[in-house]
């Protein structure tokens, strides 16, 4: 379908159905930078391609500011009819009685389109989705080819231990930032899991029930977390706080570091920073282990309970337009994330862009959402998992700082993680999980 037809068909549809229920809404969003350029960007062509409903998108700074905002709208009845919501703060959302699932209020919308990466970790136990995807991304590997040919490296290393030979060769060529992380356990710990295999908690990372408990300080990911300390020391790795440019992607997109762990979001600002210079590919494996999937990142739009059935209608048409396959692939290209349904996906492969390095992620992305999966690697439903990340991040800061060992950082995060999911299961004593 073309771009015109498209638009075209979504405008008549928008008019048809929503003439007498005319509606200005708004849509929070949590992003900035090029991501943030790129949601005003679709809001600008949802008010251009109709005149019966107008959005207005109203960033808030972060994903963690915008949850903490609608919350306390909600709770004053100031709150806007959709929201972008981040994968931390799903179950929390879940669970807070603020929502209406999308599915309910959308129930002929092709959701089966999906892909299966996007789909698991926002349905319900009933395969309904509870959110629809929007800003999709996961976890790949980036290079310098110019920084790696230079040292001898032809190829982008494909599992860790290839990863850090190829650091020890850049090292001993001249290069003072081999390989860069900062570290967030949605890189170090949930993404590094899923794809290994490996529990982050019990009862399959919290979809069993609310009495989870955390598990990763024995096991893969503390094995993982002990090597990077190790490699830091060995001047293999350099996290925000030892890069030239005080953050690990910036350092990376400045030619300061020659590899990198990121989203498939990043990749539009790479690109546009260091062009054909960067390849990409699935993050890696440690040697042996099989592969399992990687886990869906970025957000999704969830729709938010106390509105009228104008605004309704009116949430309905910018969902609908979003989710339209020529919309997510200029998403894709402006912003490095994924398109999150098939059809898009089919489209961008038919027309040819997706060989182009301009769309480089998009098939690799979904590829690595869609690897073999198991009880470990479908995703996350640990309450309070906001706060946990902010726990994680304190505490294995620490032991780089070299205030701890790594392991004892380890051992606190997963006893103040008990804490809160312990609080939690008080705050929602009996409730079922959706």
């Amino acid at each position: 379908m073309t771009k015109l037809h498209s638009m075209t068909c979504t405008a008549a549809f928008l008019v048809g159905a929503s003439a007498v229920h005319a509606a200005n809404i708004e849509f929070w969003y949590g992003n900035t930078g090029k991501i943030e350029e790129a949601i005003q960007a679709h809001c600008a062509a949802f008010n251009e391609a109709q005149t019966v409903h107008r959005i207005t998108c109203v960033g808030q700074g972060g994903y963690e500011a915008g949850m903490q905002k609608a919350i306390a709208a909600y709770r004053s009845r100031q709150h806007p009819v959709l929201i972008q919501f981040f994968d931390a703060g799903t179950l929390d959302l879940m669970l807070s009685d603020a929502v209406v699932p999308v599915q309910e209020i959308m129930p002929d919308a092709p959701w089966n389109d999906y892909i299966n990466g996007a789909r698991s970790y926002y349905e319900t136990s009933a395969g309904e989705l509870i959110s629809q995807p929007y800003n999709g991304s996961t976890l790949i590997f980036y290079a310098n080819m110019e920084m790696l040919g230079e040292a001898g490296i032809d190829e982008v290393p494909q599992t860790w231990e290839g990863a850090m030979e190829a650091a020890r060769q850049l090292k001993d060529a001249g290069v003072a930032c081999p390989f860069t992380t900062d570290a967030h356990p949605w890189r170090v710990l949930e993404q590094f899991s899923a794809r290994h295999g490996a529990p982050i908690a019990s009862n399959n990372n919290g979809y069993g029930g609310l009495d989870a408990e955390y598990t990763f300080n024995g096991g893969p990911v503390a094995d993982h977390m002990l090597n990077l300390a190790a490699w830091r020391e060995e001047g293999l790795v350099k996290l925000d706080q030892d890069t030239v440019a005080g953050k690990y992607n910036a350092a990376f997109n400045a030619g300061e570091c020659a590899m990198m762990e990121a989203s498939t979001g990043s990749y539009g600002a790479a690109y546009g920073a260091l062009g054909n210079k960067v390849k990409i590919s699935m993050a890696p494996m440690y040697d042996g282990v099989e592969r399992r999937n990687t886990l869906i990142g970025g957000a999704s739009i969830w729709v938010m309970k106390g509105h009228d059935d104008a605004d309704y209608e009116a949430a309905r048409s910018f969902l609908d337009f979003v989710r339209d396959v020529d919309q997510q692939i200029e998403f894709t290209r402006r912003t490095g994330y994924m398109p999150v349904t098939k059809a898009a996906l089919a489209s961008l492969v038919e027309s040819g862009k997706a060989d182009t390095l301009e769309f480089a992620t998009a098939e690799m992305g979904v590829a690595s959402l869609n690897q073999p999966g198991d009880e470990n690697s479908r995703g996350i439903r640990l309450g309070f998992y906001v706060q946990f990340r902010e726990v994680f991040k304190e505490e294995t800061q620490k032991a780089f700082n070299g205030d701890q060992t790594m392991q004892t950082a380890l051992d606190n995060a997963v006893s103040r993680g008990n804490e809160l999911l312990r609080r939690f299961e008080q705050t929602y004593q009996g409730a079922i999980l959706p």
